[in-house]
């Protein structure tokens, strides 16, 4: 695997001080909130808890600067000014610059837009080819699959069934001159499996190719340096970075000033509304950069103020790895060790985001009942990606267990998770 951003997710994470969970936890409003007060929070997945500095900034909006930004009155300019705030806060740690991002209602309007543009760009291009996998969320593989209403020809790279992975050295057979855009995940929303992003990136650039990566399991363990990792475009979703709900895209402006405008005809000289064709939701856009603050603020809790600007993104990130390989290791291996359930993909904790699927003889949504009984907040289903499932031999319709959880989760929690599984299976 290419010694890039890919690696660096256990690197950074042996390196890492330990993660004070008392100051994180302090951050995050619901962790104190009478009415989940008992409750273990495991459906991170799902949507994790928002910080105290978004809630913060969304408040101030809505109090202070709730009318149309950019308009020739102080409220409108502030508006405005919070608004590009964000977009310039969130950039850098994504390592681009800010005119990568596009943020939207949702990842799978993004990448619902994205294909829209797509269809046209390559309309009349005779034997264009699209690669999808078994492993993404429907998000970045349904859109993808439609256009073959177009005649574009679609190749699916398909999982290892046993352990759910992705191998990139079954993607040169898929690849080709035809090839116009290869979409997969970072990592798995079922199996938790990294997928080396950097790697299979080099491979579809060398193919002429356009690379979509879902961020959005990926996301919430440390954002991931864009550009290191080589991808054209990197959606993930802000209400799974604990952030507001939106999806936010990050494209390389060469390629969306070559694709056809799927926003209103007059702005099509803009290139921060070419991809998003509904007005933004201002409030929410301007709060993303509560995001940044909340990394800002783990990053000078825990490491020397001197440290260098640069190195922020990957010491915040090997931070909340170290946190969470350390509490889904005894989780891990307390599964592993049964014989009466199956964990879809990878039981070493290094390799994987703590995004842990169970396949059991009762249904998944059977098992999440039965844990809420026990306070603890799980979920069962396929999870927006039935086709992995299937292709690991599980039937999508009874479901998986899904077990999800991020830095803020504490060893208390997965003590009593452990416990309210060992009651429940």
């Amino acid at each position: 695997m290419t010694a890039t951003a890919d690696t660096d997710i256990t690197d950074t994470a042996a390196a890492a001080p330990a993660l004070d969970i008392a100051h994180v936890r302090a951050a995050f409003p619901a962790l104190a909130e009478p009415t989940l007060a008992g409750w273990a929070f495991f459906e991170n997945a799902g949507g994790s808890y928002p910080c105290r500095q978004v809630l913060r900034r969304l408040t101030e909006f809505y109090t202070r600067t709730k009318v149309q930004p950019y308009a020739p009155y102080p409220a409108a300019r502030r508006a405005g000014a919070w608004m590009d705030e964000a977009v310039e806060r969130l950039a850098p740690w994504l390592g681009v610059a800010p005119d990568w991002l596009h943020v939207g209602p949702s990842t799978s309007q993004n990448t619902y837009v994205l294909a829209q543009a797509f269809r046209r760009h390559l309309r009349g291009r005779a034997g264009a080819e699209i690669v999808v996998t078994e492993q993404d969320h429907e998000a970045n593989s349904g859109v993808w699959r439609r256009l073959a209403e177009e005649g574009i020809t679609i190749r699916e790279w398909q999982v290892d069934p046993g352990t759910g992975r992705l191998d990139p050295a079954a993607l040169d057979a898929l690849l080709s001159e035809r090839t116009a855009l290869v979409a997969f995940p970072h990592c798995s929303n079922i199996v938790g499996a990294i997928n080396p992003v950097a790697e299979i990136t080099a491979k579809v650039r060398a193919a002429g190719a356009v690379s979509v990566v879902d961020g959005v399991s990926y996301a919430p363990h440390g954002l991931p340096d864009v550009a290191a990792l080589g991808a054209d475009v990197y959606l993930f979703s802000a209400y799974k970075t604990y952030g507001p709900h939106q999806g936010v895209m990050v494209a390389d402006p060469a390629l969306v000033d070559r694709l056809p405008c799927e926003g209103h005809g007059f702005n099509a000289g803009y290139r921060a509304k070419r991809l998003t064709p509904a007005g933004p939701d201002h409030a929410q856009v301007a709060a993303l950069a509560g995001i940044a603050d909340y990394f800002d603020d783990l990053h000078s809790h825990h490491f020397a103020s001197n440290a260098a600007a640069d190195g922020r993104a990957a010491r915040v990130r090997g931070l909340m790895r170290g946190a969470e390989i350390a509490r889904a290791a005894p989780l891990l291996a307390y599964l592993e060790g049964r014989n009466d359930l199956r964990v879809l993909g990878p039981t070493d904790p290094a390799g994987r985001a703590p995004t842990v699927s169970i396949a059991h003889a009762r249904p998944g949504e059977a098992l999440a009942a039965a844990l809420a009984e026990h306070r603890i907040m799980a979920g069962g289903g396929d999870f927006y990606a039935p086709r992995v499932i299937r292709a690991m031999g599980e039937d999508p319709e009874h479901g998986v267990l899904r077990l999800s959880f991020v830095h803020y989760t504490s060893a208390e929690e997965i003590d009593r998770l452990i416990a309210a599984l060992d009651r429940v299976l």
